[in-house]
């Protein structure tokens, strides 16, 4: 045991009762990989792991927690990037796995809906719409190990938002546990309900502050017949805007995704991920990847070779490639995938997850580098992301032969720059990776104080002895 807590054999001893000893993870070797996070940001200490079963497990864990004033940290696949699936280092709070409830309870391919705990992987999730011959279109590069619960306490967005939206709009219900053990359920396939507050999404996004989400009904959609993915040389970021509008207005729905990369993105990829190549015969200063699904076999594939001729011959880009295949079209989406795994190990890196309105990321991405530069000559801005939806990933590597320690000091440094072009273009500090502890401070600094005296109110209902995930978010 690791908690200062005079009742820790007993809360233990309860606990078990509640999902049996096994469930209970108190060895320091089998808890260490729930005690920490993917960027090694954050490391805390736990009384216990526990692993539940059950949706109702889960409950009554949290209503004896909740009485004997025992903080809960609720962590799906732990890949989240802030820090809010980390307990603090106290050692006195309760680390509550989601991982063994991974059941698909239903699908139902007629309603366009399925019911799945908040374990299951979304990958597992995918492939059970899939097998119904159906598509659950969020798409992360963690989804072999990201998991539903994860995906909706952050309100995961991913490549797919501009067709599809984040998980707020896939979500048609939730079944959550809260703090006083009490099943609450809005699960169900009705598109339709209009019965008073939308409970639904006041708990996706809540980074398990107000509940712990445990199972969830998600929308499902038809599934593509055709797919066509195109790789296009760019001049700058203004261009990508326009050829994103050029896109929008001759694809309209078929529209799958329109991602963005800088070249210094794309050069680190071609350095540390084998298997890749350059796919354009020049070099560019930018890059846009372009998706294009439909529902009518070679429909995309048609509209695709037919959008990127015109947007060459408009001159909205300086050069373009088609995957002709699905191997061509994997390997140009691990371009893209790659650049954060490649950022990693070109060594430390001050990562932004950052929103504008579309119309503002050429002047976004121009202003923070400029304001960077003039601060930090060195620092090498990496920015990439999601264009179709305003959400920009705005990484500074580390300067070539800098010592990583030093330059992650400058970490509050680099933030206020690049936050502050944020603010004045009326954007977001986080568009898809959450608050946890990483940006709580940040959010007190840009968050309306009406809306965060809101927010408070409602965890202050729900939670009145703050036993949830204290310290994230709020």
């Amino acid at each position: 045991m690791t908690a200062d807590r005079s009742d820790a054999p007993l809360l233990l001893s309860r606990l078990a009762a509640i999902v049996g000893e096994a469930a209970v993870v108190t060895d320091a070797t089998a808890m260490s990989p729930y005690l920490g996070e993917p960027r090694d940001l954050y490391h805390g200490r736990a009384l216990c792991v526990l692993k539940p079963r059950t949706a109702r497990e889960v409950g009554d864990i949290l209503a004896l927690c909740n009485a004997a004033g025992a903080p809960v940290i609720p962590q799906g696949g732990n890949t989240g990037l802030v820090g809010g699936q980390t307990p603090d280092a106290s050692g006195a709070s309760v680390v509550l796995s989601l991982e063994r409830l991974n059941r698909i309870r239903a699908v139902d391919a007629a309603a366009d809906a399925m019911t799945v705990e908040a374990g299951v992987t979304l990958a597992q999730a995918q492939d059970a719409a899939q097998a119904a011959d159906r598509f659950f279109p969020l798409s992360l590069a963690s989804e072999g190990s990201c998991t539903i619960g994860g995906n909706l306490a952050t309100n995961a967005g991913g490549v797919h938002v501009i067709a599809f939206g984040s998980m707020r709009d896939l979500a048609l219900g939730v079944e959550v546990a809260l703090p006083d053990g009490r099943l609450l359920s809005t699960l169900g396939a009705l598109r339709k309900d209009n019965t008073g507050y939308d409970l639904t999404r006041l708990f996706i996004g809540s980074e398990g502050t107000l509940g712990v989400i445990t199972a969830a009904t998600l929308k499902l959609f038809p599934r593509p017949r055709s797919r066509a993915v195109g790789f296009l040389g760019l001049r700058d970021p203004a261009q990508a805007l326009k050829l994103l509008n050029f896109v929008k207005g001759r694809a309209g729905p078929m529209l799958n995704a329109f991602e963005v990369a800088s070249r210094s993105g794309l050069d680190l990829v071609l350095r540390h991920i084998p298997g890749t190549r350059d796919p354009l015969a020049q070099p560019h200063e930018w890059y846009a990847l372009v998706e294009l699904a439909a529902f009518a076999d070679g429909e995309a594939e048609r509209a695709g070779a037919e959008i990127l001729a015109a947007a060459l011959d408009a001159g909205l880009a300086q050069d373009a490639t088609l995957a002709q295949s699905l191997d061509q079209a994997a390997a140009l989406w691990k371009l893209r995938e790659s650049l954060s795994e490649a950022q990693k190990r070109e060594g430390g890196s001050i990562k932004h997850d950052i929103a504008v309105p579309v119309s503002e990321i050429p002047r976004f991405i121009d202003e923070a580098g400029r304001r960077l530069a003039a601060a930090f000559p060195p620092a090498r801005p990496v920015p990439f992301g999601h264009m179709g939806d305003g959400n920009i990933h705005y990484n500074v590597s580390q300067p070539v032969g800098a010592d990583k320690a030093q330059f992650l000091a400058r970490w509050a440094e680099i933030n206020a720059i690049v936050h502050g072009v944020v603010r004045e273009l009326g954007g977001s500090i986080s568009a898809e990776h959450g608050i946890g502890r990483l940006k709580r401070d940040l959010l007190h600094e840009t968050k309306d104080p009406v809306a965060l005296d809101a927010m408070r109110a409602i965890k202050a209902a729900l939670d009145p002895n703050g036993i949830l995930n204290p310290g994230v978010l709020l």
